[in-house]
């Protein structure tokens, strides 16, 4: 039976609570989700900006994945949770940008998934988790 083996990175915020960055089990990959923060200080950035706050938290989101021993072209699904339905064409440019410049050409883009939801944080427009299978 595989371990379950928590990944955790400076590259991405330390988790705020009771959970883990990321965990992975065998060759599967699940990534907590995240948001617009800075790393190194934990400060949210780009209040009111939802293509800044996209962009910073994929960022997040791949430095974690990376510190599992993935790459990008590992991620198969991302959940994106917005707070309103009109910020939803700027994050998808946003979004776009960002998954094809970090996915290898040929390779299959990620599946999403997005959510019109309340997040924890006022300032936060947007959050996102992923999976990621790695490759053998």
């Amino acid at each position: 039976m595989t371990a379950k083996i928590r990944v955790s990175t400076d590259a991405a915020p330390a988790p705020a609570h009771t959970f883990s960055q990321g965990i992975r089990k065998g060759p599967i990959v699940q990534v907590s989700g995240q948001g617009p923060v800075d790393p190194r200080t934990n400060e949210y950035l780009f209040p009111g900006d939802v293509a800044a706050q996209t962009t910073r938290t994929l960022e997040n989101v791949k430095a974690i994945v990376e510190a599992s021993g993935a790459t990008f072209d590992d991620v198969v699904m991302l959940r994106v949770y917005l707070t309103t339905r009109e910020d939803f064409s700027i994050m998808n440019d946003a979004y776009g940008d960002f998954v094809t410049a970090h996915t290898t050409s040929g390779v299959p883009l990620p599946s999403r998934t997005t959510v019109f939801t309340g997040l924890p944080r006022e300032e936060m427009l947007v959050e996102i988790d992923g999976l990621a299978v790695v490759s053998d």
